[in-house]
């Protein structure tokens, strides 16, 4: 497969092989969040944005595995160092303090391994005073981490502050924190003191303008809950206070700059630990390596996983717990693979300049849908390659992410009423015009299925 030619051909999706699979899968697994019956062959061909699936179809995907595949597939970037390694099992070895290496020093390394990449964190977030890093299986996990280590740090907090729309894993601890969607959280337990307050998704809202509920009284909610007269919660109580800088599940709702000044200046008026979660926008995604770095907060803690392929904790080494064994991982130190794909990823993204990449692409698919798509199209809205298209219904949304499929284009959608677009962060301008063409073309049938109906 040439990436610089290759183009969607599809048929029937799901073909039968693909049924067969799913129906296979489904046979023995629980049921969890369903996306498309698209089956991904692993022994056929693919390159960037473009992958096989097991009835032969190429399709073009831009979802990137919900950004867990920041490069796509195959990519040369990354591909061609795996390529040096005569790796031996075992792939994963058992905790944080568990090392590996791969030379008499790390600086004789063959390859990076879990060392290597916390170091390569500690440098990206740098701006924030980070130093020190706690690695784990995933993002619902870095997350709980974010949380013990505030609590631990704020000893005796009672409290933590989230936002609604909000979603940050899906363990008992995050679900707390969750506030986008009622079937992640019905009939489970919550843990105690979770304040909840408006996100303000507004890209324009101010305290004069706002209507989400976030500015209100003089102030915002947020403030106003602190307030020494009239509030119901007290600032030194707080263990955390945590958002998405980007929400990603709650359907890609960017907040206004007034918005995040004002999280920064309370955050930082009543020293609140500010836990960022980057797990959906992070390394890269944004056209920044953080997507905190567009706004003027300032976080003690990051959240990071998917485009890392391990889950990771960052902060200062004060805010870490300095007694041992409060916090572990059995494999969370000790991914082999995970750990040299996650360095190998922060290297392409600094020695091909992905991060403009990412801007200028961004750029150009945002221009492209907003000259081009109809009124049914409410919004158009992104940063770097974390797009988002909104709809004038739900019911339009489904049909567009379908229409896309049969053209051979892999979308997936977020919120009520909103697509996701999560080209890799490499993509070419070919790429963007061909994937932002096939989804204007599906707009298109819908509506046209719509007058005629």
């Amino acid at each position: 497969m040439d990436r610089d030619t290759a183009e969607p051909t599809a048929d029937t999706l799901p073909g039968p092989n693909a049924r067969r699979w799913v129906e296979f899968h489904q046979s023995h697994s629980a049921p969890s969040e369903y996306s498309h019956e698209f089956v991904w062959d692993v022994t056929r061909e693919a390159d960037g944005p473009f992958v096989t699936d097991v009835d032969g179809n190429v399709l073009l995907d831009f979802t990137c595995h919900i950004g867990a595949a920041p490069l796509g597939y195959n990519n040369e970037k990354v591909l061609s160092k795996l390529r040096e390694f005569d790796l031996v099992e075992p792939m994963k070895i058992a905790g944080q303090d568990m090392y590996f290496g791969s030379g008499p020093t790390p600086e004789e390394a063959a390859f990076p391994g879990s060392s290597h990449l916390m170091e390569k964190l500690t440098e990206v977030s740098s701006q924030y005073g980070m130093d020190t890093v706690f690695l784990s299986n995933s993002g619902a996990e870095a997350m709980e981490n974010a949380m013990k280590i505030t609590h631990d740090y704020r000893a005796p907090a009672k409290y933590g502050v989230a936002f609604n729309g909000s979603f940050h894993g899906r363990t008992l601890g995050t679900l707390s924190l969750t506030k986008s969607k009622d079937v992640y959280t019905r009939q489970y337990p919550e843990i105690s003191g979770i304040e909840t307050v408006p996100f303000c998704a507004d890209r324009g809202c101010d305290a004069g303008s706002c209507d989400c509920g976030f500015f209100a009284g003089g102030g915002s909610q947020l403030r106003n809950m602190l307030a020494p007269e009239g509030g119901h919660v007290d600032p030194a109580e707080i263990a955390f206070l945590t958002l998405e800088p980007i929400q990603g599940v709650g359907g890609y709702r960017f907040p206004s700059d007034a918005f995040m000044d004002e999280v920064a200046a309370v955050t930082d008026e009543y020293d609140i630990p500010l836990v960022v979660d980057e797990i959906q926008s992070g390394v890269g995604r944004t056209g920044k390596i953080w997507a905190a770095d567009h706004y003027a907060i300032e976080p003690d803690v990051i959240a990071s996983a998917k485009a890392l392929r391990v889950g990771a904790t960052i902060s200062r080494s004060d805010v870490f717990p300095t007694e041992k064994n409060r916090l572990g991982s059995t494999f969370g130190g000790g991914d082999v693979l995970g750990s040299m794909m996650g360095a190998f990823t922060l290297d392409a993204i600094r020695e091909h300049d992905l991060l403009a990449n990412a801007t200028r692409r961004g750029r150009q698919a945002r221009e492209i849908l907003r000259d081009d798509a109809p009124d049914t199209v409410v919004d158009v809205r992104g940063k770097g390659l974390m797009l988002a298209v909104e709809f004038d219904t739900a019911e339009r949304r489904s049909a567009v992410v379908a229409a896309a499929l049969d053209r051979g284009l892999l979308t997936l959608g977020c919120g009520k009423k909103t697509i996701r677009l999560l080209p890799p962060l490499d993509a070419t301008e070919r790429e963007i015009a061909l994937g932002t063409g096939i989804f204007l073309d599906a707009i298109d049938a819908v509506s046209a299925s719509a007058r005629a109906d």
